[in-house]
């Protein structure tokens, strides 16, 4: 089975194309091909399939076999795929994904690197859209509790869950000593993705990340969304933001109605065959 591999500032995706599935990828087989010993390795598995409400639809799965809703780095990967292996000549272009339909377009192509914009959709900040167990319409400066620290969180969906907490000093120790707990947390249902952020002006801010069901991640194209929207909510930063993420930069614009805008960079890695045992 042949696949395409790629990554975005460092957070990588498989890109398969459903046409050429022999039969449905498990939970287990999902679990195998994205790891970095015994199988190719990745962030995730994004699947071709074709779509009767937009040019072209996604499914996108996490390294343990979940389906996420939308990913940000993976929809600049599997578009820089569609462009570039000729599925479309079009420079924008539509994908269904599980999270809703969105717009994605070509920008330019510098040596290998591609660059694409694409609308991530609308902050919806209601706490049983997201969903988050609270009895407040919307969640927003909340107060949670984890292993005897205390931090105030904004949750946003962008089209997958997110819990943006802003802090003057953030690491990827306390990322990754923090962010599965978060994640696991009760009072969200579906688990959920964790930000810490740190804000340099209203122009920048920082970032270290927690995926849901793939862990720390050098870069998160949903995760930058989420923490610009939850900024721009809390009037922390303007409308157009560059955010700093271990794995390079992302350009994030939100207008008033909270419709998102996200611009970056995409990179192949390698392309090959899969062998089913």
């Amino acid at each position: 089975m042949k696949f395409i591999k790629s990554h975005g500032l460092g957070n990588d995706y498989i890109v398969i194309d459903g046409k050429n599935l022999r039969k449905k990828l498990s939970k287990a087989m999902i679990m195998k091909i994205c790891d970095r010993n015994f199988g190719i390795g990745s962030d995730g598995i994004l699947i071709l399939y074709k779509s009767i409400k937009a040019d072209f639809k996604l499914k996108i799965y996490n390294p343990d076999g979940t389906q996420a809703e939308k990913s940000g780095n993976g929809l600049r990967i599997f578009s820089s795929f569609l462009y570039n292996y000729g599925y479309t000549k079009k420079k924008t272009f539509t994908i269904e994904t599980k999270g809703g339909i969105v717009t994605s377009e070509f920008i330019k192509k510098i040596k290998k690197i591609s660059y694409f914009k694409v609308n991530m959709g609308i902050a919806n900040f209601k706490s049983k859209n997201i969903p988050v167990k609270i009895k407040d319409e919307l969640a927003i400066s909340k107060k949670i509790k984890i292993k005897g620290k205390t931090f105030v969180f904004t949750s946003v969906s962008v089209g997958n869950p997110h819990c943006v907490i802003f802090l003057k000093k953030i690491s990827s120790k306390m990322a990754k000593e923090y962010g599965p707990y978060l994640e696991a947390n009760k009072i969200f249902p579906k688990r959920i993705n964790v930000q810490f952020a740190k804000i340099i002006n209203r122009k920048k801010v920082e970032a270290e990340i927690w995926e849901r069901g793939a862990g720390y991640t050098l870069a998160s194209g949903s995760s930058s969304c989420a923490i610009v929207s939850a900024g721009y909510r809390l009037g922390f930063l303007d409308n157009e933001v560059a955010v700093k993420m271990p794995g390079g930069t992302l350009n994030i614009s939100i207008d008033k109605d909270y419709n998102l805008n996200m611009e970056g960079p995409v990179e192949e890695i390698c392309s090959g065959r899969i062998s089913f045992k």
